[in-house]
């Protein structure tokens, strides 16, 4: 019987999923890197670790902090801005070619596993090293090493950890 409360107490004890239209942040994991723990950042049409400065407009003066703020919905990825009719969604182009609105763009694959890692369709995600500011570039994982003809890229986990006092920011684009 104790063991069984016990049990059943841990189990309380174990996080809930975070739920869409929830702000969280997103941190890379991967151990014994330069990128491991980074929080991810969003600017000029990217997702990017390391990021010095984001630039992002968070206005009523909050300082746009160095990590970017998402929320998924219905599948979809959303930088958090705090308001509907403004809202700035994420896609992935599979295809290569990753310039502007693709044809080929891809929104609402997210998810959030039961360790709220995100995944796109079930992939993961790379990190090259060597985009603006000496930022990483964040990339989907979709069988090539290095794409865009980076290099030195790294495979990594995004951890979501809930973030209950997101700033609402609209980011560059």
């Amino acid at each position: 019987m104790q063991l069984r409360t016990a049990l059943f107490s841990l189990a309380g004890l174990a996080a809930a999923a975070i739920e869409d239209g929830t702000p969280f942040n997103l941190m890379a994991l991967r151990s014994a890197s330069d990128i491991h723990f980074a929080p991810f950042n969003a600017a000029l049409n990217s997702i990017l670790l390391r990021l010095p400065s984001q630039n992002a407009n968070c206005g009523c003066g909050v300082p746009s902090n160095s990590s970017a703020a998402f929320y998924l919905e219905e599948g979809g990825l959303y930088l958090y801005t705090g308001d509907d009719s403004t809202p700035q969604q994420l896609f992935v182009d599979r295809s290569g070619m990753g310039e502007s609105w693709p044809r080929n763009g891809e929104r609402d694959v997210f998810e959030l596993d039961e360790y709220d890692d995100l995944t796109f369709n079930g992939s993961g995600f790379l990190a090259c090293p060597g985009s603006i500011d000496d930022a990483w570039s964040v990339w989907v994982s979709a069988g090539v090493a290095n794409p865009g003809g980076h290099t030195d890229c790294l495979g990594l986990v995004a951890r979501a950890v809930e973030n209950d006092d997101a700033a609402p920011c609209l980011y560059t684009n």
